[in-house]
């Protein structure tokens, strides 16, 4: 044991046998321990170096060279008179047998150092250095000398006195180190590899420029155009393999091919399609409520399956279950024009976050139209879905297919046989544009078709429709609307303020039911929309001061007479003509059916442009009540020698259907027994030979409409008694219904008692 003057060493580990040169004042001592530092602390270890030489550095600094002898371990500290710090150092030399595993790592160590330098670019010397080292103990040491190691990887290093141990760790950190290197040089291969690629392909692109350039063509510019286009256009990589195939085409053709302008039309349509675009959808059922009922009163059918698609996503998203691709919805909304269908598209897209598109499909003929034309035909171009999508600039928007209903078909094709795989969820994730020819994934758009009548729709298509029907709006409806939707925009467009033209829900009610008889509001819109121009004249030409108050006067001197009126009592005070209720493209309407006799040769005329099922339901009407003289106390040579007329007013308008069976049948029995039909009665209904009713469709739309024209009492089939929970309440609660099966109950309801002097004869 021995007193050494410590020099601590902060950042470096001096090992036994180690040459170092270090800046410290030793003053006269000869040996001296090196001690690292550990955070706060010293070392346990220390190296004991002597004192080789005393140099002078630039500047007048003084520094020391050492040579490290062997390991100490540090003891008691003390200072002496000077203040220097001086340790008990007790030597711990190498002294051990060696074995064979010593030997052995010796070996491997000497391996992987080699193996090391080889990576490293050694030209040998260090080779022969390490190979020169025979002491197991100062080859382990030699790990201490590579700047690789950290700080405390080599006090470890010096802190493990055991040779055999230290031997395993330096083999360790240099297999580490070994390991890092390969990767390096395999990581650098490859960026070697792909720079190089990359730097040939350059200069090739770079001398067909200059080619081109002498030749004076400029096509090298576009070319690398296209290519950073395809670059950020985020496309699958089957897209992307089939748009570099088409560049590499117009590449080798250039610009004076016949053939580049198709070229860069099909590119420029692959690049503008937002394959990686999608809006960040706002799945929020609440919020969604509110901005339908902001947007639109009543539809609650509508509103609610809306929420229930939100609410769906929500769930799936928010529980990790993983997308669905056949779970779009296909909502196809169907009603009279004018109730909100085209526009309830916009407020669905506005609740969700997304874009909103529309698609009129009205007179449609062409396939081409939906699925793209193909490139072989001049002038080709995508179809509308691709446009749509463009226009959009995201894979998630809301289309909307309007009027589909009205698609036609040719000799250029079914378009609504390639709306199918359009609307099957089941196909549209794959769906093929003939003229990009790749798949485009459909199943994240929310698609809403609109439509008239279903009846036109092709049955394969309506069966992948989710069908929600629009009936229309009644009175108190249609003035809700007007007072919070349509007066306001109108008064807008118009130029007025709020505080300048007022009008009560009288006044509004009065527009709505003389001069408006229809299922939805649009032609309501546009007479409030005259309203409030006529007034705006007034207030600009200085004939009125506002505010100005909207009353009946001031309606009737805008709008001209009354349009509509309760004509029912008037229509049927005669016998032979009965109300009947029936549903058209426009929505439900009110028929006065009209019956008369006249001397001639058995026969029935029809007139008022009627269908082939209709002029079938007044034969079966005819049929019936010449059938069931007796029973209806008709007298049977009423019908000798009479031939009969059934005429539906509006004759230019086409009518057809069953349901105005059970009009015709009591049109023709009020006549033929003198017996007015009840003037607050309207009906509905098909009608058989044996006097059965059968069921028909359009309940909702027929009773709004028989409670527009007044009337207080309906006749209906008794198997169509389920659908009255569809009318709405205040409407129910105005009226009286009549399911029947049989048409005496419908004559027993419909017509008036007998005059006194049938029942006198």
């Amino acid at each position: 044991m021995e007193t050494l003057l410590l020099i601590p060493v902060d950042d470096s580990v001096v090992y036994p046998n180690m040459q170092v040169t270090l800046a410290v004042d030793t003053g006269s001592e000869e040996r001296i321990v090196l001690v690292p530092r550990k955070g706060d602390e010293f070392s346990s270890v220390g190296t004991v170096a002597e004192v080789v030489d005393r140099v002078r550095l630039p500047g007048g600094a003084g520094a020391v060279a050492l040579n490290g002898l062997y390991r100490g371990l540090i003891g008691a500290a003390s200072t002496d008179a000077s203040g220097a710090l001086r340790v008990e150092v007790t030597a711990h030399p190498d002294d051990i047998p060696v074995d064979g595993r010593t030997r052995n790592l010796e070996r491997e160590y000497r391996a992987v150092v080699e193996e090391i330098l080889e990576l490293r670019g050694d030209d040998g010397r260090i080779a022969a250095f390490v190979r020169s080292i025979t002491e197991p103990g100062a080859l382990a040491d030699t790990s201490g000398y590579t700047p690789d190691l950290s700080y405390e990887q080599k006090v470890e290093l010096l802190e493990t006195l055991d040779v055999r141990e230290r031997l395993e760790l330096a083999l360790r950190f240099q297999r580490e180190r070994l390991t890092e290197l390969q990767v390096r040089r395999r990581i650098r291969d490859d960026v070697q590899s792909g720079a190089e690629k990359q730097q040939r392909e350059y200069f090739l692109r770079k001398q067909m420029e200059s080619i081109r350039k002498e030749l004076g063509d400029d096509d090298a510019s576009v070319v690398e155009e296209y290519r950073a286009k395809i670059e950020e256009a985020g496309m699958p990589e089957a897209v992307r393999e089939q748009a570099e195939r088409e560049l590499g085409r117009l590449e080798r053709m250039g610009e004076a091919s016949g053939e580049a302008s198709m070229i860069r039309s099909y590119l420029d349509w692959l690049i503008a399609v937002p394959w990686s675009k999608r809006s960040e959808e706002r799945l929020d059922p609440v919020h969604a409520r509110e901005v339908l009922d902001a947007d639109h009163a009543g539809l609650e059918d509508v509103k609610d399956r809306i929420v229930e698609y939100i609410a769906v996503r929500k769930l799936r998203q928010e529980r990790g279950i993983a997308e669905d691709k056949r779970s779009g919805a296909i909502l196809t909304l169907i009603g009279p024009p004018g109730t909100g269908k085209t526009s309830i598209g916009e407020s669905i897209a506005r609740a969700t976050g997304r874009e909103f598109v529309r698609m009129s499909l009205g007179g449609v003929r062409d396939e081409a139209e939906i699925r793209g034309h193909r490139r072989t035909y001049i002038g080709a171009l995508p179809g509308r879905l691709v446009r749509a999508l463009r226009d959009a600039g995201t894979m998630n928007p809301v289309i909307m297919l309007d009027e589909v209903d009205k698609v036609g078909a040719d000799w250029r094709g079914d378009p609504s046989a390639a709306l199918l795989e359009v609307l099957d969820p089941a196909q549209n994730h794959s769906f093929r544009d003939h003229y990009l020819d790749v798949e485009l994934d459909l199943s994240q758009v929310v698609f809403i078709a609109t439509a008239n009548v279903a009846e036109t729709i092709p049955a394969p298509l309506l069966d992948r429709m989710e069908i929600i029907r629009f009936d229309g709006y009644t009175t108190d409806e249609k003035v809700a609307i007007a007072r919070g939707y349509l007066w306001p925009r109108q008064r807008e467009r118009n130029g007025l303020r709020e505080d300048e033209v007022t009008i009560d829900d009288a006044t509004l009610r009065a527009v709505v039911t003389d001069y408006t008889r229809e299922a939805g509001v649009r032609n309501l819109e546009r007479e409030l929309g005259t309203l409030l121009r006529k007034t705006a004249t007034k207030l600009a030409a200085g004939q009125v001061e506002a505010p100005v108050t909207i009353d009946l006067d001031a309606v009737r001197d805008a709008l001209g007479r009354q349009r509509f009126f309760q004509e029912s009592a008037e229509r049927t005070a005669v016998p032979g003509v009965a109300t009947g209720l029936s549903v058209t493209g426009a929505g439900g309407e009110v028929l006065f059916i009209e019956a008369t006799s006249m001397r001639g040769k058995d026969g029935l005329v029809l007139t008022g442009q009627l269908g082939d099922v209709m002029k079938e339901s007044a034969r079966i009407a005819l049929s019936y009540v010449r059938g069931h003289a007796d029973h209806l106390d008709i007298d049977e040579d009423a019908f000798d020698g009479r031939e009969f007329h059934l005429h539906v007013p509006a004759g230019a308008i086409p009518k057809d259907g069953p349901s105005a069976g059970i009009t015709m049948t009591t049109a023709l029995a009020s006549l033929l027994s003198a017996r007015p039909v009840r003037h607050t009665v309207g009906m509905t209904g098909e009608v058989t030979l044996q006097g059965r009713v059968l069921p028909i469709g359009g309940v909702k739309q027929k009773v709004l409409a028989a409670h527009a024209a007044g009337l207080t009492d309906v006749i209906l089939p008794e198997r169509n008694r389920g659908d009255l929970d569809d009318v709405p309440e205040e409407v129910r609660a105005e009226m009286t219904f009549h399911p029947v099966m049989t048409v005496d109950e419908v004559l027993d309801i419909a017509l008036e008692p007998a005059p006194a002097r049938a029942l006198a004869a």
